[in-house]
């Protein structure tokens, strides 16, 4: 089988690489910079807004793992021209390649559209997805981690000093990377699925945030840290900060306020991957552990 990946360049998209070379398949991956020649992967020079770059990567391929997407910038139309824009495309080109399998990893903001720019774009691409009479598959992954990961990395520094602020009280799932790529791959093997899976590492309820946040003190090797619980006041103000400091490369948007802020972020069971096409093989402890070392390894921690 030949897969065509997007985004496989970034955080989850090469752990999908990677294991989808390690099941034997051929990728042909998108890129926006010059790549090292590598084993089963043919490199297509491009971006989401690049339709002969599109047409290229889909030409051959039996099915299109759809990954690339902007998940953060201050600028909210920006959202809109990748994530909308470039999905259209990336469908567009899929079919004018024959390619029918088509698996779009989406997010859980998707199920709140009204609370981001973020989770609008990316309803609005799942819309696009289910109207275009593609063989797909959404997937709306929760709260991903693990090697290479800069999201969650803030969480573990500020928990070697015993300090882990959290957004306003309530819970959320997580899934490691692998374990997401694991899930891609299977999902591209699929046909007729037509669904939309809200995937976790396999605990029940979810993480409420001050577990989570316990949890990571315990893979930096503490015993416990002070986390609490920040009105979204406080938050909006700390985004300003934040913008005013590392300007486009913030990492804590007005828009991510929007829904930091809201209590539930946890897997739906009745969205739950059926048993027979994958389960999560990493526990959130074991995950989040192997995850500090990774951090530690790479002078990141």
């Amino acid at each position: 089988m030949t897969l065509a990946i997007t985004g496989a360049t970034g955080f989850v998209g090469a752990a999908t690489l990677d294991e989808a070379l390690d099941q034997g398949r051929t990728v042909r991956a998108l890129t926006r910079k010059p790549q090292e020649p590598r084993d089963g992967v043919s490199w297509v020079s491009g971006t989401l807004d690049d339709e002969a770059a599109l047409r290229e990567l889909c030409e051959g391929a039996d099915a299109v793992i759809h990954i690339a997407g902007l998940t953060n910038t201050p600028d909210i139309a920006a959202f809109e021209a990748a994530n909308v824009a470039g999905t259209a495309r990336m469908i567009a080109a899929a079919k004018e390649a024959g390619v029918k399998r088509f698996v779009f990893v989406s997010s859980l903001s998707a199920r709140q559209p009204d609370l981001s720019a973020y989770g609008a774009s990316k309803a609005r691409a799942e819309e696009l997805v289910q109207a275009s009479k593609l063989d797909w598959t959404i997937v709306r992954p929760p709260g991903v981690y693990g090697p290479r990961d800069v999201d969650y990395l803030e969480m573990f520094r500020t928990a070697r000093w015993g300090f882990v602020p959290l957004p306003p009280g309530g819970a959320s799932s997580i899934i490691h990377v692998s374990d997401l790529a694991r899930l891609l791959i299977a999902l591209a093997d699929k046909k007729a699925l037509k669904t939309i899976y809200e995937p976790d590492d396999g605990r029940v309820g979810g993480w409420s945030h001050k577990e989570l946040a316990q949890a990571i003190a315990q893979a930096v090797g503490r015993r416990s840290v002070f986390a609490p619980h920040l009105p979204r006041p406080i938050l909006s103000i700390a985004a300003s900060a934040d913008r005013l400091v590392r300007g486009d490369k913030a990492k804590l948007t007005a828009d991510r306020v929007g829904y930091m802020a809201h209590p539930n972020w946890v897997a739906r069971s009745d969205r739950a991957v059926p048993g027979e096409i994958w389960e999560p093989r990493v526990s959130g402890e074991e995950g989040l552990k192997s995850t500090a070392e990774w951090y530690r390894q790479q002078g990141w921690l």
